[in-house]
């Protein structure tokens, strides 16, 4: 088929639209890169924009020799694993159940949760709620309350509406059970959406912090996000060794973006794996058969 003038030209409009919004979402990422990699005397001069000047490899040096932020990174891990997994469970556990048009008050119980993302309590009834429950200053606080989203459970439901009611009808005349069901046949068929929102999922952990900023005082437990938070709003907090040569009153510019760099890197690499499941896992279960 011989493409005409009017569509080629449409073509080309939209790859340098997608050029363009890649380079808005890249260039800032080059700045930090470029900024955590130059010397302190070249930020201070304002020297430095897609690339490096003055490289030095010193702020990585400090960051990775903190025990501060390795443990931080790693308790992040740990919580971001963690996170996913128990809020892949509740999600699962209850799109299926809701795809029964037996289950009696279905309608009310969708209701009931649909309800939930559009109104919220706030955060001071949240407070007084985890704290009532004893969850406060406690890893539990950074597990529970989130472990479930509305938003990724109506996608996983309505993947669940797009497998054919035959298949579970036929598993039912051979005596299989809901559970047996939901193993053997909705969760292998579902992998494209339990890729894409563990993906979800994934990066709301790593990213988040608001959660430990007004639940936990345990800095033991802050994640990475956090402690990020903390350096990015109290600069004067940044304590450099003088035995390790940092004098520059640019270090802290320094540290800042390497410790950015520390903590954005680790996720982005997830991506690559799990990018072919985006659009299969969130646009198949919109059509039902």
């Amino acid at each position: 088929m011989i493409k005409s003038k009017s569509t080629k030209v449409g073509d080309w409009v939209i790859v340098a639209f997608c050029v363009l919004v890649s380079m808005v979402c890249l260039l800032p990422l080059l700045n930090i890169l470029a900024r955590s990699l130059s010397s302190s005397e070249a930020l201070i001069k304002n020297e430095v924009y897609l690339w490096p000047k003055g490289f030095n490899v010193e702020a990585y040096k400090t960051v990775l020799s903190d025990t501060k932020y390795t443990w931080s990174m790693a308790w992040t891990a740990i919580l971001t694993v963690i996170c996913t997994f128990v809020s892949l469970f509740m999600t699962t556990i209850c799109s299926y159940a809701l795809i029964f048009d037996k289950l009696k008050g279905r309608s009310i119980f969708n209701l009931i949760i649909v309800f939930t993302m559009f109104f919220n309590a706030g955060t001071i009834p949240n407070y007084l709620l985890l704290k009532n429950m004893g969850m406060l200053n406690k890893p539990i606080v950074l597990i529970i309350p989130g472990c479930l989203s509305v938003f990724n459970m109506i996608i996983m439901r309505s993947f669940f509406y797009g497998i054919p009611d035959s298949l579970r009808e036929s598993a039912e005349i051979d005596g299989a059970g809901y559970i047996r069901i939901m193993l053997q046949i909705y969760i292998p068929l579902s992998k494209p959406v339990f890729a894409t929102l563990a993906l979800f999922y994934a990066v709301g952990r790593w990213n988040g912090f608001s959660d430990a900023l007004m639940f936990m005082n345990n800095r033991k437990y802050y994640p990475l996000q956090l402690l990020l938070y903390n350096i990015l709003n109290n600069i004067n907090s940044i304590e450099v060794s003088t035995q390790e040569g940092f004098s520059s009153p640019g270090l802290s510019e320094t540290l800042k973006a390497a410790t950015v760099m520390f903590a954005t890197v680790p996720i982005l690499l997830i991506y690559p794996w799990l990018q072919k499941y985006f659009i299969a896992g969130v646009t198949l279960g919109a059509v039902k058969e």
